[in-house]
């Protein structure tokens, strides 16, 4: 019988099933687009870029993975700078964290109805996307109302429907091409030759493409042994997209003569291999990976609502535990109300943007409270990350110089972003003097 908390919430989610979730989370249906953009940036190097940005990300998941490691509350990224920096700052990272989620989620039913109208072209008129987005959502919620173990099933399976033919498709594409002894297509991508400011552009892409992670480790509360669980998910996750993805890469450049020109990449390059069949099953495998993203966004999300409410710094009905289920249910309802709200009213483009901004937030006071975690706690029985003050040092950086490359106005949300906490610690500092 799976062990349960004082929370009320059960411990259900084992170390493959957290794995499961994080690559759920990572590999959202960015893959099925962003070889295309890759490509216009750096053509038949662009399979480096996913190397060098899985490096980037890796010092931001170190840091993650010691910080998992240390709570066993329902939380994350919230829960570190709460506990780092104080309630302000908390607060203020898990309200950036829900946006990022919920836009990501809300994003990802935008596309859904996008990849349907290749099948029924009338998904993205008004009133049956509305039908579509509404069903969509309803429906994940009502799985994680029902249960984490149902959710988590849930999700498991759908992680292997999703993985299974984008596995296929990197496998078979590499052998396609070793039996051919050279590549389809023509040399020519109808790009300069790659550039450092290209490769800057292409691997900040695809920095974003390997996001998501952060929301997997909110969930801590239904997780059986969070001090080893969460860094073993964390760096398997990591390791499983980066072949994925460069993999993916690199048959989508070898097989289109222009990758860049088309919007549906891994389709092209699947009608290349297998005909008109292939392109439809990467088509479909489009749809379970949008379907997939939102679930997982839906096991795990709600839990930042959660964790706000039990800390007292949103009302606590949303820390509410249905009765029979044992979930967040009113955290879930919330989530899925808003995110439907987002998904109907805005735009993949809008939302992407928004959550974008914030995930840069939220990474950056991740990597700033491992040190000061540290100091506080010196003798936690937690996962160790070697060299890990220097580590997060470089996290910050990162974010850092990304955050450089972002529009003035997505600059001055972060700089308010910054500005808050500190503001809120000198007039503190004021009222106690």
């Amino acid at each position: 019988m799976a062990a349960q908390d004082s929370t009320g919430l059960i411990r259900a989610m084992g170390r493959w099933t957290l794995a499961a979730l994080t690559i759920t989370t990572i590999v959202g249906s960015g893959i099925f687009g962003l070889p295309s953009i890759v490509a216009g940036y750096l053509g038949k190097k662009s399979p480096l870029a996913y190397l060098i940005a899985a490096a980037g990300m890796g010092v931001v998941i170190a840091c993650f993975a010691e910080l998992a490691s240390r709570f066993r509350e329902a939380g994350g990224p919230y829960l570190y700078a709460r506990e780092a920096f104080g309630r302000i700052t908390g607060i203020e990272v898990g309200v950036f964290l829900c946006l990022i989620r919920l836009t990501g989620a809300a994003a990802a039913a935008d596309l859904f109805t996008d990849y349907l109208a290749e099948f029924w072209p009338a998904a993205q008129a008004p009133l049956p996307r509305l039908i579509i987005v509404t069903l969509l959502i309803g429906f994940v919620a009502t799985v994680n109302v029902r249960g984490i173990k149902f959710g988590a099933s849930a999700n498991n399976a759908f992680t292997v429907a999703k993985l299974a033919p984008l596995i296929l498709f990197a496998i078979s594409g590499c052998l396609f091409l070793l039996l051919h002894h050279s590549p389809i297509a023509a040399p020519a991508y109808g790009v300069a030759p790659a550039r450092t400011g290209n490769w800057f552009e292409a691997v900040l892409i695809v920095l974003f493409g390997y996001a998501g992670f952060e929301g997997a480790v909110v969930p801590m509360s239904e997780a059986k042994d969070p001090q080893s669980d969460a860094p073993f998910a964390l760096f398997v996750a990591l390791a499983t997209v980066t072949v994925l993805y460069s993999s993916v890469q690199y048959v989508v450049v070898s097989l289109l003569s222009d990758p860049a020109a088309t919007g549906r990449p891994l389709a092209a390059a699947a009608r290349q291999m297998w005909g008109p069949s292939g392109a439809l099953v990467i088509s479909l495998c489009a749809l379970m990976s949008v379907s997939g993203y939102l679930l997982a966004a839906m096991l795990h999300s709600p839990r930042v609502i959660l964790a706000l409410g039990e800390k007292g710094d949103i009302p606590r009905v949303f820390a509410r535990i249905h009765p029979r289920y044992r979930t967040p249910h009113v955290s879930i309802l919330a989530f899925a109300g808003v995110a439907w709200f987002l998904a109907v009213a805005g735009s993949f483009k809008w939302n992407v943007l928004v959550s974008s901004v914030g995930r840069l937030v939220v990474y950056g006071f991740t990597c700033a409270a491992l040190p000061v975690l540290r100091r506080a706690h010196p003798l936690s029985h937690s996962f160790r990350l070697p060299a890990g003050n220097a580590i997060a040092a470089l996290g910050v950086l990162l974010a850092a110089v990304l955050a450089i490359r972002l529009s003035w106005s997505e600059q001055l949300v972060i700089a308010l972003a910054l500005v808050i906490p500190v503001a809120e610690r000198v007039l503190a500092g004021k009222r106690a003097a």
